[in-house]
């Protein structure tokens, strides 16, 4: 290609460019290239169209060859900037630096306006890369460019300007170029300004001035232009600020800097600078506080000043505020570290050594640490340096390192103070006091005006030997030069606080000196503690408080303890018990193992009323100092005000084991006691009361042993013989020791019985009066136990004891004037002063009113002096007054009992109806002998009205409010305390008669005996017999019954039917007969003829002449008043007889006197036996269930219920479980009936644990057994219960965790049932036969064979006729022989045939021979002994036997008919059977029975499927079952392809967890 080719090409390409059609201008620049590969055009050209097509590396190598080929074209360069500005990466900037300088090269001589943009680029360019030197050279260049081009003033002073504003914050951080170029531009720019002075003149000084204070070598150049720059600006603050902070960096303390400082000050006072500066000259003058407040307010406002911080550490340390110091130090340096100024260097050595030696004489050990890194930091290695170091050393107790140290500096600096300092105080440590004094002496006169070695001096002096302790003279004067030179040294004073304090004993000088100490150190625990205590002492509490609230307000709660504890102290002092509280908390976090602290902690919540809170501090107390009795006494203290008396009594003797003459734990024990034995006597617990006070009499005359002089020690004594009064005499037996009686002998106690007791107590009254003879407490108290004597003496004098009983009223009357006359203001000695004077021997009825309205004037409310005036009014038969008493009573206190007692007694005198319920209520309230009485009295007299049982009265009264119990009792409680009152033991024997409490009312009924035999009253005494007698003969005591009747003349009809039932009761029927024909000749009712004619029948139904009883039951019925029990009676024959006629006939008539029957249980008991005695055991439960829908609250219909469902209808056991429950809840009476029979319920319906862990069959027993341990019945159902525990295990494949043993079951009922005496006999033989015989069948059954043949064999061994074990005996040989899977021989088997013939009546026995043939393949005759055991039930109407017979005869037939299709026998027999099943109840195997005979008939056929779905998706089949017809309806839905049903059935599996369906689900599958 020609040379004119090429330019067509070229012109082509730039066509192409011009066009936008970059591909195509590609092609001719490469054509081009082809032919010249150093075409100039070609290459741009190339460049330009890489770039449009975004192909940035092509297009830049283009550019860049374009640019070798010819370095001084434009266009090349051009392309190359634009490439890389458009481009914008790191190394596009790093070319595009030099594009641009290679651009200006070219433009600086041609276009003057390119070569301007292009600088300004790349001045732009080197700012982004921090490249601000060479920034500022290139905009330098710019300046001088404009100045060879003749740019005016103006232009020239914006371009300095300009370059001011962009490079004079960076460049103190670049080269001195730089910096000078900066200075040259700050000078430009100040000189080409038009008007000087002026604002912006002044802005730009300042700007240049704060640029020259940044450069440190420009100081000079920096100093006179401020001075040339103030003179120009006098006003000016902020040139001021600039010199004041040149005279700082360069430390000049002139006169020039100081006025300097003044002026700032002057022209703004809160100036950072000038304060600072101010400070600084303070400090040149040693005004140290004022040096370091300016200092202080100074750095607020100027925080980077180093050197600031630098004069504030030097000030602090020279003040002995060492940890401010440290922190200034530290301020210092982090501030040090973010400066830029180099003159700033310096000072860091300064600082941080100024930081360790705080550190060091901080003297704290942790301080030592940080010190010893600080030194290490530090570069010169000079000897104070290593001074300190020494003394971080000591601080440590590192003795060795300090002596070391100690030692160099010694020998190699003898001259240096600090040297001798270290080794002082080396020997002063060590308690080397005369070298340490050598030492301190020596580095005194190096350093003479050090007032810290005068300190160290006179402290050595103050510990030195014995003769300077006497003479302390030598350490006044060294510490008292010490605090001249050195008057910020805190130590100093304290020392001579201590000083004063202890030698020359100048309490007020001493408490200056730690005053001042504190002043000048607030951390300075030692002198702040003495200052407090002394100001105290001197009573100034307003300076200790002052320095106290300075400690507190300045630490936080967990510092200062001691300032916290003191203060806390104070406010208890003044009863401020809260804030007290607070300070000793606060007190507690500084040291909370300060046993002190806890027990005054205690002892502020004990006076602010927090009993438990201070139970807890006192309680810590005692834990952190076991030794303090104060803190035992305390707690037992707590306890006792708290009513914890018992914990108190614990805490009181652990006190007197460890020192037994503490006077006040010995009172704390005695008062404990008597408030136990108050409590006691309050609940009626007298025994209790009586032994509680018996203490308290032994501790307190201990006490009064070693304390006589103690006044409420014998009051205490007196409260205590005085409060049993009102015990009954017999109980009162109280042995007292010797120090309480003025005897010559002295034997260690003696015993008193009541009436020396009372003495007893109003002499120790006495002796505490003639200690304080005008307590009016005591007067009174002596006056009241003269009346409990007088009272006592009343009651149980002999003849001629009157006048001692009026002499000691008197003297109570007396005493109790004498207590009013002392305090008028007491309401309780008014009251007292009341009841004296309205006693019988008294009764100065106007005297008692008037002490009793004296009572309630003094207080209002006063509920025992209204109750008192309410008595008063109504023994003077005032009623209305005395209503208006209690009534004002009742209003203040609805609590107080004898109010209300009063209240009663009013309704019984005008014979309200409420009298009843008002004494009942006394009884709630609490337990009162009057209330007691009463409310007993009126329970009884409801009871004895027979006619009122159904009337609302008696259902609220007696029944709705548990009348009986309440009412026994408190006349149990009034009866042990009250041993005199035949009457009262009369109603308590009859209410326990009707609580069932048979021993108890027997015991009752004697005690009354015995008090009217005693009495000799003939009037009372027969019937009182006659009541003993019946309960003897209820609670089984027949023979003494038998007695006691005989005790009386048996001419009433009552004690002849009562000895005729004793004599029954025992056996002895013959007399009884006698007894009973005698009383019916003298019946007067016909009711009562019909009674003992039903007796005479049942006589002679126990001799066993049952038509003899017959006709006397028909001859009752016969009588014009037919008898109901006569009739129930008849009935109960014909069940005993199994005469369903009789029975049913005495049923209706039965019935006709429906509205005469007091009770339907019995009737409906009768009932249920006709069913069952008809083999109708559904109409037995229906029977049942009948009778408790018509009567729902009755109890004994609800156990009956319970009863006869697992018997009679066990499908429905767990409706019997319910019904069991609802019987425990109406009533206790029936709880053992209840929970038993719940038990079997459960059994019955396989209630196990797996099921329920917490209802289930065995727990239900195992509550009754705690319940009724003697009961052989409730241990039957027991091991019944085990048994089906064990049975499920075992069936499950687990190991049973039951490991009781049968053998000890069946032991156990056995012994239970020697020992029992109520159940029939036939019933306990039963037992006894059934626990046998599961013994042994649970030993079979768990596999136990060889332990259940040697059972059997020992039971045989006790009963040889015993037919059940020895066919179990034979049971167990057989299983053994048929698990050796050998054919039985036909001996064997005739052997076994006649061991079932010997329980001929056993169904269980004639289904396991039906087994023993099956296994041996004689189904003919396994179906003829199945068939036997069909008919026995039939026979013995045993419903579960005969379903059994039935299921098991079909389940016979069922696995023939697989085999023997052909026989259809065999299928009949199944249909029959299950047939038959159904008609008995509703039952779910025969069901599943009948599906799977239809599915072996027919197994496609319809019907099938029909059976087994009944089976499977009904309710009422177990699942146990379901999963078998499950199985079986799949394989029938398989053989019919119905997917669909299949579906269904396989979720109904799933539902269900039956896993079987599933897997055979799967197999099937798999074989098609």
């Amino acid at each position: 290609m020609s040379s004119k080719e090429i330019k067509a090409t070229l012109k082509n390409a730039r066509e192409a460019i011009r066009n936008k059609e970059y591909k195509e201008a590609l092609k001719h620049c490469k054509a081009v290239l082809k032919q010249d590969k150093n075409n100039y055009n070609a290459w741009v050209f190339i460049g330009v169209a890489a770039t449009e097509l975004d192909q940035p590396d092509q297009a830049k190598t283009a550019y860049k060859k374009a640019t070798e080929l010819d370095p001084d074209q434009l266009l090349a360069w051009q392309g190359l900037q634009n490439l890389t500005e458009k481009n914008n990466t790191s190394d596009n900037r790093h070319e595009l630096s030099g594009v641009y300088q290679k651009l200006m090269e070219l433009y600086e001589s041609s276009e003057k306006q390119k070569w301007h943009e292009v600088c300004l680029k790349l001045i732009d360019l080197y700012q982004q890369e921090k490249k601000y030197p060479e920034a500022a050279k290139t905009w330098n260049r710019l300046i001088q460019l404009k100045q060879q081009d003749g740019a005016d003033k103006q232009e020239l002073h914006q371009l300095w300007k300009k370059m001011i504003q962009l490079f004079g914050d960076k460049a103190a951080n670049e080269d001195n170029e730089t910096q000078q170029l900066l200075i040259t531009a700050f000078e430009n720019v100040l000189s080409s300004l038009d008007k000087i002075p002026s604002d912006n003149h002044q802005k730009l000084s300042t700007d240049y001035i704060k640029f020259l204070s940044k450069l440190p070598h420009e100081s000079d150049k920096l100093k006179l232009t401020c001075e040339t720059l103030i003179a120009q600006y006098p006003k000016s603050s902020s040139l001021l600020e600039v010199l004041a902070g040149h005279f700082m960096q360069t430390d000049c303390c002139s006169e020039e800097a100081f006025q300097c400082y003044t002026r700032l000050n002057k022209m703004e006072p809160i100036n950072g600078l000038g304060l600072i500066g101010q400070g600084i000259k303070n400090m040149q003058e040693q005004k140290y506080e004022e040096a370091a407040k300016n200092l202080t307010e100074g750095l607020k406002h100027a925080r980077s000043t180093v050197i600031a911080w630098l004069y504030l550490a030097e000030i602090q340390f020279r003040m002995h505020r060492y940890e401010e110091t440290i922190s200034s130090c530290r301020q210092g340096l982090k501030w040090l570290e973010k400066s830029v100024h180099d003159g700033n260097r310096y000072q860091k050595p300064k600082l941080q050594f100024l930081q360790a030696e705080a550190l060091v004489k901080s003297g704290d050990a942790n301080n030592a640490d940080i010190a010893f890194g600080i030194l290490e930091q530090l570069p010169n290695n000079e000897p104070a340096q290593l001074a300190t170091k020494g003394q971080a050393y000591l601080n440590k107790g590192q003795m060795e390192q300090a002596s070391k140290i100690s030692t160099d500096l010694t020998r190699s600096h003898s001259d240096l103070a600090e040297s001798w300092e270290l080794q002082g105080l080396i020997d002063y440590k060590q308690k080397n006091y005369i070298q340490a004094e050598l030492s301190f002496r020596k580095a005194l006169k190096i350093n003479e005006d050090c007032g810290e070695y005068y300190y160290y001096l006179g402290r050595t002096y103050w510990f030195m030997g014995e003769e300077m302790r006497k003479d302390k003279t030598k350490t006044a004067t060294h510490l008292l030069k010490a605090a001249k030179l050195d008057t910020y040294n805190g130590k100093t004073f304290c020392y001579l606080g201590h000083y004063y304090r202890d030698v020359v004993q100048d309490k007020s000088r001493a408490r200056g000196c730690y005053k001042k100490a504190f002043d000048l150190n607030n951390s300075d625990e030692e002198a702040g503690a003495a200052a407090v205590d002394l100001s105290v002492e001197l009573g100034d509490m307003e300076t200790a408080l002052v320095i106290l609230r300075i400690v507190t307000d300045q630490s936080s709660a967990g510092a200062a303890k001691w300032a916290w504890l003191r203060r806390g102290l104070y406010y208890l002092r003044v009863n401020q018990n809260s804030q007290a509280v607070a300070d000793l908390q606060a007190a507690l976090r500084a040291d909370p193992i300060d046993s002190n602290c806890w027990e005054c902690l205690g002892e502020a919540y004990l006076s602010r009323g927090g009993y438990t809170a201070a139970l807890k501090a006192f309680t810590k107390a005692n834990e952190l100092n076991p030794n303090a009795v104060y803190n035992i006494y305390k707690i037992a203290l707590i306890k006792q005000i708290l009513g914890k008396y018992a914990d108190a009594v614990a805490e009181y003797t652990q006190i007197i084991q460890k020192s037994e003459n503490y006077v006040p734990a010995l009172k704390g024990l005695g008062e404990c006691y008597l408030m136990m034995s108050r409590k006691a006597l309050n609940d009626y617990l007298d025994g209790r009361a009586l032994d509680s006070a018996e203490q308290a009499l032994q501790y307190l005359a201990s006490a009064v042993q070693y304390r006589p002089d103690v006044s409420c020690l014998w009051k205490l004594i007196g409260d205590t013989c005085t409060t049993l009064h009102v015990l009954s005499p017999a109980k009162v037996n109280v042995e007292v020791h010797f120090v309480l009686f003025a005897q010559i002998e002295k034997t260690n106690v003696h015993t008193l019985n009541k009436s020396e007791l009372l003495s007893l107590g109003g002499r120790c009254y006495v002796r505490a009066l003639a200690l304080m003879s005008t307590s009016a407490n005591l007067w009174c108290d002596l006056g009241v136990n003269y009346y409990r004597q007088a009272q006592y003496l009343a009651a149980h004098h002999n003849t001629g004891e009157e006048n001692t009983v009026h002499e000691l009223l008197e003297k109570s009357l007396q005493c109790l004037k004498k207590s009013v006359m002392l305090n008028s203001k007491n309401h309780q000695y008014w009251n007292a002063l009341g009841v004296v004077a309205s006693c019988k021997g008294i009764e100065n009825y106007a005297l008692a009113q008037h002490s009793f309205i004296k009572s309630v004037q003094v207080e209002q409310n006063n509920v025992v002096a209204w109750t008192n005036l309410g008595a008063t009014y109504l023994k003077n038969e005032n009623v209305e007054l005395a209503h208006e008493a209690f009534k004002v009573a009742q209003s203040l206190e609805p609590s107080y009992v004898m109010c209300w007692i009063g209240q009663a007694l009013i309704a019984e005198a005008i014979g309200s109806y409420e009298t009843m319920d008002l004494f009942r209520h006394t009884t709630e309230l609490g337990v009162n002998t009057e209330g007691a009485k009463g409310y007993a009295h009126w329970v009884c007299a409801t009871l004895q009205d027979k006619s009122n049982r159904n009337s609302e009265l008696y259902k609220y009264n007696i029944v709705q409010m548990n009348a009986i119990s309440a009412a026994q009792i408190v006349m149990s409680k009034y009866t042990e305390r009250i041993r005199t009152d035949p009457i009262a033991f009369t109603m308590l024997g009859y209410l326990n008669e009707y609580l069932n409490l048979k021993k108890q009312a027997a015991e009752a009924y004697r005690r009354a005996v015995t008090l009217l035999q005693n009495a000799k009253d003939n009037e009372k005494l027969p019937l009182a017999r006659r009541n003993w007698a019946r309960a003897l003969c209820t609670a089984g005591h027949y023979q003494e019954s038998i007695q006691a009747y005989v005790s009386n003349s048996l001419t009433e009809f009552d004690d002849l039917t009562g000895i005729a039932l004793a004599y029954f009761k025992k056996g002895q029927f013959p007399e009884s007969a006698k007894a009973y024909e005698k009383a019916l000749s003298i019946a007067h009712t016909e009711k009562e003829k019909a009674h003992i004619l039903i007796a005479l029948a049942m006589i002679e139904i126990k001799s066993n002449r049952m038509d003899n009883a017959k006709t006397l039951l028909f001859k009752c019925s016969m009588l014009k008043e037919p008898s109901v029990e006569s009739l129930q009676a008849l009935c109960a024959l014909g069940l005993l007889k199994k005469d369903t006629t009789l029975t049913t006939a005495a049923l209706n008539e039965l019935f006709k006197h429906w509205d005469k029957i007091a009770s339907t249980y019995e009737t409906s008991l009768l009932s249920s036996g006709m069913f069952s005695l008809q083999s109708n055991s559904l109409a037995v439960q229906r029977q049942a269930s009948k009778a408790v829908h018509s009567n729902p609250a009755d109890p004994a219909l609800w156990t009956l219920l319970c009863r006869v469902v697992p018997q009679h209808t066990p499908q429905k056991a767990e409706g019997g479980v319910v019904a069991g429950n609802v019987a425990q809840i109406l009533s206790s009476h029936h709880s053992k009936n209840a929970l038993l029979f719940s038990a079997v319920n459960q059994i019955a319906a396989g209630k196990h644990a797996a099921i329920d862990k917490n209802n289930n069959a065995l727990k239900t027993i195992q509550k009754t057994i705690h319940l009724y341990p003697d009961d052989p019945t409730v241990w039957a159902s027991l091991m019944a219960a085990l048994h089906m525990e064990k049975t499920f295990s075992h069936l499950n494949g687990k190991h049973s965790k039951l490991t009781a043993s049968e053998e000890l079951f069946a032991a156990a009922i056995t012994s239970k049932i020697k020992t029992e005496k109520i159940m029939p006999p036939f019933y306990l033989q039963s037992l006894e036969n059934w626990s046998l015989q599961q013994a042994a069948t649970g030993l079979k059954e768990m596999g136990r064979h060889s332990d259940a043949e040697a059972f059997c064999t020992k039971v045989l061994e006790r009963y040889p006729d015993h037919p059940a074990v020895f066919l179990l005996l034979r049971q167990v040989q057989c299983e053994q022989l048929l698990l050796s899977h050998q054919q039985l021989p036909d001996t064997v088997l005739e052997e076994l045939k006649k061991a079932v013939m010997s329980n001929f009546t056993s169904i269980t026995a004639w289904h396991w021979l039906a087994e023993i043939y099956k296994s041996q393949g004689l189904m003919v005759a396994a179906e003829m002994c199945y068939r036997q055991g069909l008919q026995l039930s039939s026979q013995q109407g045993d419903t579960s036997g005969k379903l059994s017979s039935l299921l098991r005869l079909a389940l016979l037939a069922l696995s023939l008919s697989t085999v023997k299709l052909q026989n259809h026998r065999w299928t009949s027999l199944v249909k029959e059977a299950t047939n038959e099943a159904q008609k008995i109840c509703f039952c779910p195997l025969a069901g599943l029975f009948q599906a799977l005979l239809q599915f072996i008939v027919k197994m496609g056929a319809r019907e099938t499927r029909r059976l087994l779905e009944r089976v499977v998706y009904q309710p009422g089949y177990t699942e146990s079952i379901a999963t078998v017809a499950r199985w079986y309806l799949l394989r029938h839905l398989w053989a019919k392809n119905d997917d669909t049903l299949i579906e269904v059935l396989l979720q109904n599996a799933k539902m269900k967890g039956d896993s079987r369906v599933e897997k055979l689900y799967q197999k099937l599958n798999e074989s098609s």
